[in-house]
């Protein structure tokens, strides 16, 4: 399942990614998308940001896991229709046990506005995920 539109940017330090809100959405709702599937879109440029670090590097891309959402608030409780977001994570910490721990914020493409969601999550890639087969 794949949220985000676009990467536009990725760098050492975090990404940035793009949306767009969209009647046909998995989430949409009759008003729109509602306002929790942002800490999804962050997680997602998480996501894409740690495929960007292991395309430039030669460790494997792998899985994580989102461990929790720290003050994610959100000032509409939907995003409307039809507006392309842009979904920026900045990376606070990576520890050595695989714990990550990024900012993030949600604002219009279009618009200069203040952001309309901003929290942080804490993240974390195991060395080994056990798969499917190995249940």
């Amino acid at each position: 399942m794949c949220l985000l539109t676009r990467l536009i940017a990725a760098s050492d330090d975090g990404a940035t990614a793009e949306t767009w809100t969209r009647h046909d959405d998995l989430f949409a709702e009759t008003d729109g998308i509602p306002a929790w599937v942002g800490v999804e879109w962050l997680a997602q440029t998480v996501a894409a940001w740690a495929g960007f670090r292991a395309f430039g590097s030669t460790e494997a891309a792998a899985p994580g896991l989102l461990l929790g959402a720290k003050r994610y608030r959100a000032r509409v409780p939907v995003f409307a229709f039809d507006q392309r977001i842009q979904v920026t994570i900045t990376v606070d910490f990576v520890a050595d046990n695989g714990v990550t721990q990024v900012s993030g914020e949600l604002r219009r493409t279009e618009t200069g506005e203040l952001p309309l969601a901003h929290g942080s999550l804490t993240l974390y890639r195991p060395d080994s995920m056990p798969t499917l087969g190995d249940a």
